[in-house]
């Protein structure tokens, strides 16, 4: 879900020296979003690959930094990535046009099969993109990382309970102190909660149908209540928005969880406070995910690297280098997972995280884990209350353009 700039002539290069390749029956070419990954684990690949096959691979790595721009360099330019990991509504849109091959599971011997370490709960989310009732996502798609949208926020100038709904927004006391994400789809998918909020407390409408169904009227209320917001926003960032929080140059982030984590850490080292908080109204819980699409090349060695990702101690390492949370909670996982971020000091108030880890009591070291009262970093495992108020974010299929043209229209106007 991060996204960075890549310089185009460092793309252009590594383009080139990946198209002189000639041999891909023993190289394995990824396609991941800028610094999303431990750079031990990758680099450590190329060894457990030979270790457990017998065969040598090497690893080219390229990053992206748009959902779109990586898709079109597959749908239209067939590019042969062995591995790449989109976002849930690229992978929907993916399964819908034929773009996906099955990962071939079967091939991996039991004694290193780590697919099963993923939570039921993302099993769960990543069934909803099913385009039809009768294929198994699953089948051609392994969680990576995931999160939630919500404030960030810095408690020197703004009180938590001020952001308790979106409509924290339209507060002419934050006047020029808010960044919004420049990410429409996420923006909107939070923003028709709060313009559908007496429906939803009417049970007239339901969160998921509100994201999933997009139609005119929504877009329109959802552009009228950013077009009220213009004074507050101060700016449209991607990536930047860390950096500003941490400077106190704006007071409210409208941010994903991750981005909200590795703010928070960035400004504590700077001796500043900040905090993350999902309003009331609720919010869109997102996914990222490993795919083979049509035109790999290698489809045996990308199901050994998406395997060797699900890793316990890799899915750790992951998420303590890029301050997202792995999609692992499984049951052979958990007490791996837990042993490190379940922390009472750290986190005094207990959480209820049964949603992703299940709910029998789990065993970590010498202790009994109730996992409806977990100590976990809230930023990282929202509590099972906030949870039930999220929705998961689809591909827009024909109504992307009118999303676009209503982002445009809300940037533009002064």
């Amino acid at each position: 879900m991060k996204k960075f700039f890549i310089p185009v002539l460092a793309l252009a290069a590594i383009m080139f020296i990946s198209c002189g390749r000639t041999d891909r029956a023993h190289q394995l070419k990824v396609l991941n979003w800028a610094d999303y990954i431990d750079e031990d684990v990758k680099d450590g690949f190329e060894q457990w690959y030979f270790e457990h096959t017998g065969e040598k691979v090497e690893l080219v790595y390229e990053t992206f930094d748009i959902n779109e721009t990586a898709l079109t360099k597959i749908e239209v330019g067939h590019e042969d990535y062995d591995v790449f990991c989109p976002s849930e509504y690229i992978i929907e849109r993916m399964l819908k046009k034929d773009l996906l091959q099955p990962i071939q599971k079967e091939i991996i011997p039991d004694s290193i099969y780590y697919f099963d370490n993923i939570s039921p709960f993302v099993l769960h989310k990543f069934q909803q993109m099913a385009p039809r009732y009768d294929l198994q996502v699953s089948d051609y798609t392994v969680g990576y990382m995931w999160g939630t949208t919500g404030f960030i926020f810095n408690p020197q100038y703004v009180n938590r309970e001020e952001l308790t709904s979106w409509g924290a927004i339209l507060n002419p006391r934050f006047e020029n102190r808010i960044l919004m994400k420049d990410a429409f789809r996420d923006v909107y998918s939070v923003i028709v909660l709060y313009a559908f909020r007496n429906e939803i407390a009417n049970h007239t409408v339901n969160r998921d149908e509100l994201v999933r169904n997009i139609t005119k009227a929504r877009v329109n209320a959802v552009k009228d209540i950013l077009l009220k917001a213009k004074k507050q926003i101060c700016g449209w960032e991607v990536d930047f928005g860390k950096e500003e929080m941490t400077k106190g140059k704006v007071w409210i982030d409208l941010s994903w969880s991750g981005d909200a984590q590795f703010a928070i850490e960035e400004a504590a080292e700077m001796g500043v406070l900040l905090d993350y908080i999902v309003p009331d109204e609720g919010s869109n819980v997102w996914f990222d995910g490993w795919v083979i699409p049509k035109f790999a090349k290698n489809a045996k060695a990308a199901t050994y690297f998406i395997d060797y990702m699900c890793r316990a101690d890799n899915a750790l390492a992951n998420m303590d280098e890029i301050g997202y949370v792995s999609c692992a909670g499984g049951e052979k996982a958990a007490a791996t997972i837990l042993a490190e971020q379940n922390d009472p000091e750290a986190w005094p108030e207990p959480i209820d995280a049964s949603y992703f880890f299940g709910e029998e009591n789990l065993i970590v070291g010498d202790q009994l884990l109730n996992p409806h009262a977990l100590h976990l970093n809230p930023v990282y495992y929202a509590d099972k209350s906030i949870i039930d108020r999220c929705a998961l974010m689809h591909d827009a299929g024909d109504s992307q353009e009118m999303l676009l043209e209503m982002w445009n229209e809300v940037k533009l106007a002064r």
